[in-house]
């Protein structure tokens, strides 16, 4: 499953394309629209969706401003059109990296890189495999 989910979010790099001072991404970007639960460091949970998501990287709009630097936790929901199975939830860590400023009244984007992640089941607690993944990490 993990290597789905990897080859679905871009394990292919941009090749051919010239990396300017403005695009500094490595990884193919996805625009997906996925339902996400962020939740900050001592704060509240946040319901959205994703806008794009990548291998390393993910992008949404909160309803509060965020700083740069900040760690959150987001957690989303791949559906079956894209794990061509089940529906897979995925929790990941990530660094919040930059925030677009709103509009007046408006919503904030916020583009956080993902720092780990695990897969989930159903009723939230993490599988077999993301446990034996934690132990090897430990052990290698």
């Amino acid at each position: 499953m993990a290597v789905l989910l990897r080859k679905t979010l871009g394990k292919e790099r941009l090749s051919g394309m010239q990396l300017d001072s403005q695009e500094r991404r490595m990884m193919r970007r996805f625009d997906m629209r996925l339902p996400a639960i962020v939740r900050l460091e001592g704060a509240n949970e946040f319901h959205t969706e994703t806008q794009n998501v990548s291998a390393r990287g993910v992008f949404f709009y909160l309803d509060r401003a965020v700083s740069a630097g900040t760690k959150l936790e987001v957690t989303l929901t791949f559906p079956p059109h894209i794990t061509l199975t089940d529906a897979v939830r995925v929790r990941f860590t990530a660094r919040v990296i930059r925030v677009d400023s709103p509009l007046p009244s408006a919503r904030v984007g916020t583009a956080a890189m993902i720092e780990d992640y695990e897969f989930l089941r159903s009723n939230g607690s993490p599988d077999l495999l993301t446990a034996l993944q934690k132990e090897w990490k430990a052990t290698n």
